[in-house]
């Protein structure tokens, strides 16, 4: 039987929050369409005010730190990975042109590899997501493809001891997983498939057809994964089978989430209305949820 909560909203007043990511006791998001870094000191299930880290002018969106607690991050529109240093950006990386739509979500590693994720197509004047690749960017700014033909790479996971990288394709409705090693990924597979594979990506219509519109991910401690629906209402806790063990109703789509907390078993959740359905640059109506969960982040 499929546990069922509810997540609470514990801050407001946002354009589209991303990225989300626990690290050092402070929870991390990208607010899109005011180009902020923010960063929360330890929210809690009572309302929370964001800071002000940084600002992106080419839009924020994956986060990351470096082995060395360096933040980075994903800037959309130049297709760059920057390093803030505390006063100002560094470009580590410009990858403007490998791929043709804006720079996505950002997963980094142990030793400072980065994985960077981008759409696969312009939003302004293209509405079909194509096969692009997924970046690997060393930490001296060298970049090599790490995976190619993924549609729309999104959310990200790695489970370094198993050696395993796990990688939401948002318009083909699946979560792939490569084996993992040395910065380097091979014998990819599908761990979960929401839909069979279209075979062509115009995003209005499988946005209406998908069961499930996959984004961000967050891996617990019994190898379950948390996903996050930008279709839906929540987010699903789902095995390597696709059951749904359990789901939170959060009432918005869910574009992001991340694990977090003292004990590792607050879940924050990015919300928001369906994106086709308001005008994020004119208002502000993604908030920041919290649910406590049963099995702590991996």
């Amino acid at each position: 039987m499929t546990v069922q909560r509810r997540a609470e909203i514990v801050a407001g007043g946002f354009t589209l929050l991303e990225g989300p990511r626990w690290h050092d006791g402070v929870l991390w998001c990208s607010d899109f369409y005011t180009h902020r870094v923010l960063r929360f000191d330890v929210p809690s299930a009572g309302r929370v005010e964001a800071e002000t880290v940084c600002i992106v002018e080419g839009r924020p969106s994956g986060l990351g730190f470096m082995p060395d607690g360096e933040l980075r991050i994903s800037s959309m529109l130049d297709k760059r990975l920057l390093a803030w240093n505390g006063s100002s950006h560094e470009v580590v990386a410009d990858y403007s042109d490998l791929v043709s739509g804006p720079g996505n979500d950002l997963l980094i590693d142990s030793v400072g590899n980065a994985f960077v994720g981008n759409f696969g197509l312009d939003p302004a004047d293209d509405t079909i997501a194509r096969p692009t690749d997924l970046l690997r960017i060393a930490p001296d700014g060298t970049i090599t493809v790490a995976a190619d033909d993924v549609v729309f790479p999104n959310g990200m996971v790695l489970d370094e001891d198993a050696g395993l990288l796990y990688a939401v394709e948002s318009f083909r409705a699946r979560i792939s997983v490569w084996d993992y090693a040395d910065g380097k990924l091979t014998g990819r597979r599908t761990w979960v498939s929401f839909a069979d594979d279209p075979g062509a990506y115009p995003i209005l219509a499988l946005t209406a057809s998908l069961p499930v519109l996959p984004d961000g991910i967050a891996r617990d401690a019994e190898g379950m994964m948390w996903v996050a629906d930008a279709k839906g209402h929540g987010a699903m806790r789902i095995d390597g089978s696709g059951n749904v063990l359990e789901f939170i109703e959060t009432g918005l789509s869910t574009y992001a989430l991340v694990l977090g907390g003292a004990d590792g078993r607050d879940l924050y959740l990015c919300c928001a209305p369906a994106t086709e359905t308001w005008n994020r640059l004119g208002a502000a109506r993604s908030v920041l949820m919290h649910c406590r969960v049963d099995v702590t982040a991996a």
